[in-house]
């Protein structure tokens, strides 16, 4: 890499756009050509230059500026990762900056860690367009499902089971969205549910959604329960926004506030290695200040304040629900187009269909755990 870092401009962006070049062979991604997941690039000098400075980041950048395009990105995607075919010292500054940032600063401390409520404030139309009727945002449970409303109400129902809910108890649901998991567990299950979310638009659809169901909604950050006592707390697809600093925070709000015979289900994305930086593409783009946990560090968490009792990865089930997103945000973007502008269309591809490879390539997991504050006597056997 020294040696790189002192050859001429000129000289070093020839030299990574033939590595960029064999990166794509090796993946066996033609530029030019008519396949499906071949790409299509309308500004050379750009498209190579985005890649020198920035990258899968620079390549994403490229992509919504529309130097380049491709018929299957998540196919695209889903090749580079696989093989491994990355540009050697392409976005490595962006990627530096990003990780001694991650290490130095609480990203998610105070109001910076509201700010993902940004994302989920886009618009409830928007969401309305691309989720199933319960406007679960968050992975699919495709095991026996054929559809995404049966893929989203199967999730909803192994979360209650795997959670032992029944009539009666109380749940905290934490990162509630638009309410699906409280109003399925509340109608189906017959418990009292109390959801928090730190999204005021999320949080108005929620309520109207859960009108006279013994449901409690509110404003509220995790970090701002006090005196309450549950049979069993829920955070799905919340914890991506907690950050390495807050993970055992987190986990220790949730033991102080869950009853000692209680459950507590963690369904996240998880990352392959432990990182603490953020997605410089995602941060900018998506979701401001988010971060994939690793298997060591929800470990390392919960030592001392759980068991874990089940760890559960469905994380290929993310691919086919990213695509059923897709396909619905996709079919409702002529009604969506006036309120929201054609680079919002290429960005929301991108996020939907390069996350889709990702998943495919099994670089991202979705992992459902199961956790106990003492352990459950004789075991835990978790559904499936």
């Amino acid at each position: 890499m020294t040696e790189l870092l002192f050859e001429p401009p000129r000289l070093l962006f020839s030299r990574v756009r033939e590595r960029a070049r064999s990166a794509l062979d090796a993946a066996g991604i033609r530029i030019g050509g008519d396949r499906p997941h071949d790409i299509q690039v309308h500004d050379e000098r750009a498209f190579f230059e985005a890649v020198a400075t920035g990258g899968l980041t620079g390549a994403r950048d490229a992509y919504v500026d529309g130097h380049w395009d491709a018929d299957r990105l998540d196919d695209v995607t889903y090749r580079l990762l696989r093989t491994g075919s990355e540009v050697p010292y392409a976005g490595v500054i962006e990627r530096v900056v990003a990780r001694i940032g991650g290490q130095l600063f609480n990203r998610q401390a105070g109001t910076r860690g509201k700010a993902v409520s940004r994302h989920y404030d886009l618009g409830n139309d928007l969401y309305e367009a691309m989720l199933d009727p319960l406007m679960s945002y968050s992975c699919g449970y495709w095991r026996n499902a054929t559809t995404l409303e049966e893929a989203q109400l199967a999730k909803l129902e192994l979360v209650c089971k795997k959670l032992g809910l029944v009539k009666g108890m109380r749940l905290l649901d934490i990162g509630c969205g638009w309410g699906g998991l409280a109003r399925y567990a509340a109608e189906r299950h017959g418990v009292s549910v109390v959801g928090i979310t730190i999204s005021s638009r999320q949080l108005e659809l929620a309520r109207e959604r859960c009108r006279g169901l013994p449901v409690e909604l509110r404003l509220q950050d995790y970090r701002m329960l006090r005196d309450e006592r549950f049979d069993a707390v829920a955070s799905i697809g919340m914890f991506e926004h907690v950050g390495h600093k807050n993970y055992r925070p987190f986990m220790e709000v949730v033991r102080r506030v869950l009853r000692e015979d209680g459950l507590f289900l963690l369904h996240t994305i998880g990352g392959s290695e432990t990182m603490t930086s953020f997605d410089p593409w995602m941060e900018r783009n998506i979701f401001p200040n988010s971060m994939l946990p690793s298997a060591q560090q929800i470990s390392a968490a919960a030592e001392g304040r759980f068991v874990i009792e089940d760890w559960h990865n469905f994380g290929a089930d993310y691919d086919r629900t990213l695509l059923a997103w897709y396909e619905r945000f996709d079919a409702a973007w002529p009604r969506l187009r006036a309120a929201y502008g054609d680079r919002f269309y290429r960005v929301w591809r991108c996020y939907l269909l390069t996350n889709a490879g990702a998943f495919r390539a099994r670089e991202h997991h979705l992992w459902q755990l199961v956790l106990s504050p003492r352990g459950v006597a004789g075991g835990y056997c978790g559904p499936r």
